[in-house]
């Protein structure tokens, strides 16, 4: 039994470098964290093996995933095979973005939340090294608080959910530091956009040179496990 004045928090987790940085923040700031990953149709399906080694070494109150039908619906490269990764740096919001993931995701995030009551929902979204998804801008976020304020029962009674977005902004290079202080693995983080069913990274798409110059700025070898 936990005390009923513990602080929870909904984090969701990818399996990636920074979902893993963003639940040891949480984990670190005190919550009791409750894990949420998605099966949404996405290519790369080992990231979500790795989603499971992330939270197992955190030791989460709980580890939710849910499958999601994203896939049916096309328009991305993450989820529509005919449509390749892009592995050369391009400009605009480029043919990975899902449209509306971050919406959904965290429409179930929040749902969880108040089912748990808990205080907060966290997502390592970043505004700084990223791929220009307009939904990781800080104007995003703070459209999705209203949402919470105005459509949860825990706002309406005069509680909060608060939606946390440590990483923000954070260079990869920030992130990789902050996390390794507190002791996250990278190597079992998983963030290629296609990686292969061992999770072993292609080391050309957008999240793999992000993720590699990210490591050599902050100072530290590169864990990643390249095909």
């Amino acid at each position: 039994m936990h005390d009923s004045n513990t602080k929870k928090a909904v984090i969701l987790v990818s399996g990636g470098l920074d979902s893993a940085s963003c639940l040891s923040i949480a984990t670190e700031q005190g919550y009791d964290c409750y894990a949420v990953s998605f099966d949404y149709g996405q290519r790369s399906a080992s990231e979500l093996l790795a989603a499971r080694k992330v939270t197992q070494a955190a030791g989460v109150q709980e580890h939710k995933f849910i499958k999601l039908e994203m896939g049916q619906l096309g328009g991305s490269a993450l989820t529509d095979v005919d449509i390749a990764i892009p592995e050369e740096a391009a400009d605009g919001i480029p043919v990975t973005y899902v449209p509306a993931r971050n919406t959904v995701f965290l429409s179930y995030a929040l749902a969880w939340a108040e089912v748990l009551e808990a205080q907060a929902i966290f997502i390592g979204v970043n505004a700084v090294d990223y791929s220009g998804y307009p939904d990781c801008r800080p104007e995003y976020i703070a459209a999705f608080q209203q949402v919470i304020n105005l459509a949860t029962k825990m706002s309406v009674e005069g509680g909060s959910v608060e939606l946390r977005t440590p990483l923000i902004d954070l260079s990869k290079a920030e992130i990789i530091k902050t996390g390794s202080r507190l002791g996250v693995d990278y190597s079992i983080t998983v963030s290629c956009y296609q990686a292969d069913a061992k999770g072993r990274a292609c080391g050309r798409c957008d999240s793999c040179r992000f993720r590699a110059q990210g490591f050599k700025d902050a100072g530290f070898d590169d864990p990643t496990s390249y095909q």
